[in-house]
């Protein structure tokens, strides 16, 4: 039983450890591109930022300022 749990301990382990890369700074522009981006709707994006701003009623990182009911 301890073979089994040491094992798994060291398979975790390795997959914990590979999971980390780092980025070159000259690769970043890869991953700067729009096209990297979840978000490819942008109307979709919108009306999300701008019904999550109604809701919470507080600016976040989108910059949404207001709240309430959403009718300004």
């Amino acid at each position: 039983m301890k073979s089994i749990v040491l094992a798994l301990a060291i398979v975790l382990g390795a997959l914990a450890v590979s999971g980390c890369a780092r980025v070159k700074p000259w690769e970043r522009e890869y991953l700067a591109d729009p096209i990297m981006q979840f978000d490819s709707n942008k109307e979709e994006k919108a009306v999300r930022e701008h019904f999550l701003g109604t809701r919470e009623g507080s600016a976040g990182s989108f910059g949404v300022s207001g709240g309430g009911c959403g009718c300004n």
